[in-house]
């Protein structure tokens, strides 16, 4: 078995609040990512897929088309966009990190499965000290 990874980047912001707190309790348990006005990321985001090597293309998944389902599925609908309003897969849940990695996994998995190999690791970067790691 082998693991490959497509990296890919995308800009959007978000906000971290719960419509049931106070604005006091949102600062409280967010802080400065309660913003109202919003704040932003340049994330990274790297997919990897597990698998056996295609004795006759010599490789397990063809990049390009991985990279093509990825923005597809996923940088399409995030990139410069905001996360809390204009993304569909994120509707009705807190815009976390945490949740945007499972959300991306849910996004790509039945994609990455139909090209015969498996998903194995949604990695989001949301700065150069944070990153979630989604292994399903």
């Amino acid at each position: 078995m082998i693991h490959i990874t497509r990296r890919e980047r995308f800009n959007a912001a978000h906000r971290l609040f719960r419509a049931d707190y106070s604005d006091e309790k949102n600062n409280e348990v967010f802080g400065k990512c309660s913003n109202p006005n919003w704040h932003g990321h340049n994330y990274e985001l790297f997919v990897t897929v597990k698998g056996d090597i295609n004795n006759e293309t010599g490789f397990l998944i063809n990049l390009k088309v991985l990279s093509k389902i990825i923005k597809t599925n996923v940088i399409n609908k995030l990139d410069h966009k905001n996360i809390n309003l204009e993304v569909d897969f994120m509707k009705g849940k807190l815009a976390s990190t945490e949740n945007l990695a499972v959300s991306i996994w849910n996004e790509l998995e039945d994609n990455v499965n139909v090209l015969g190999a498996e998903l194995h690791c949604v990695k989001v970067v949301e700065s150069e000290n944070n990153f979630i790691e989604y292994y399903g």
